[in-house]
């Protein structure tokens, strides 16, 4: 794995502007983004810290996890070679790239309605489940969002801006039971700590940090009933500034390659809490578009 370079940024940060100008061709916009980046030899990547789709190495100092793994191949593919990482709170990925912050941002972000009104997201790379953990034996009885609900004494520790508060309020769960934190640790010491009854996150995401924090005092619900809602299962993609549609365009063709020859699937593979069976997207699968409208496979 090649090492990347890390940069913590919760204000401007020093990245590439797009050539100015309106009036060119969508082709020739798209080749000089592209043409700006492999020029410079870097493209500077916003992401959250959510292993294990994106997350840095606290031993390491380095980006690891699926999302940054296949983002680096692509623009690999695209002919970029060096990736920096910039480290912010998951939600401030989507107005840090609005900003010109970073040339684009990846996490495993879910493709939304919502969010599409604000990002270019790229095609889906990936897609996944929901999960929860409650204090050891399961004192409140959860294996569903729809327990959630039916006890309003719970209370469920999300993290800002996920689209969890969206499912969980779908199923019937009242505003009011929400606690929020800042990242995945903190919905799992919630938890730990008994100020939170139950999280809830992708099941990758709360698999991985349940298995490495490695206490008693919290467990996985293994036998969650996914719940039958828009939006579930979740597709994660790379997203874009709003007008830089041909560098979106110039990822999505670099992704479709690595998608026909393997090396997704590998990547999916070789990832924690992945495998290419259970989260890969086919080519010809469900598309950016189309979940930007509100359809879903699942």
């Amino acid at each position: 794995m090649k090492k990347l370079s890390i940069l913590l940024t919760f204000g401007a940060a020093l990245v590439l502007s797009a050539c100015g100008g309106g009036g060119g061709e969508g082709d020739a916009e798209a080749d000089d983004r592209v043409a700006e980046l492999q020029e410079a030899g870097t493209v500077n990547i916003g992401f959250a810290n959510e292993p294990p789709y994106a997350y840095e190495n606290s031993e390491t100092g380095e980006l690891e996890g699926a999302a940054i793994d296949i983002a680096t191949a692509v623009f690999e593919e695209m002919g970029v070679e060096n990736v920096e990482g910039h480290l912010t709170d998951w939600g401030e990925l989507i107005p840090g790239v609005q900003a010109g912050q970073y040339d684009v941002i990846t996490a495993g972000m879910a493709i939304q309605p919502d969010r599409c009104e604000n990002a270019l997201f790229a095609e889906p790379e990936m897609q996944y489940g929901e999960g929860l953990v409650v204090a050891a034996g399961n004192p409140h009885d959860i294996h569903s969002y729809a327990d959630i609900a039916e006890n309003p004494d719970v209370t469920v520790a999300l993290m800002e801006g996920t689209t969890q508060f969206e499912f969980l309020e779908s199923e019937g769960v009242d505003p009011s039971q929400f606690m929020s934190v800042a990242d995945i640790p903190g919905q799992l010491a919630a938890v730990q700590s008994g100020n939170a009854d139950v999280t809830a996150a992708t099941e990758a995401t709360l698999r991985a940090a349940y298995e490495s924090l490695g206490s008693d005092e919290v467990e996985i619900v293994e036998d969650f009933e996914q719940p039958d809602i828009e939006g579930i299962p979740s597709f994660g993609a790379a997203a874009f500034n709003m007008e830089d549609e041909g560098l979106r365009e110039a990822y999505n063709e670099a992704l479709k390659t690595l998608k026909e020859d393997g090396t997704i699937d590998e990547i999916l593979d070789n990832s924690q809490g992945f495998t290419a069976e259970n989260n890969r997207v086919e080519v010809d699968g469900i598309t950016a578009s189309e979940l930007c409208e509100g359809g879903s496979e699942g």
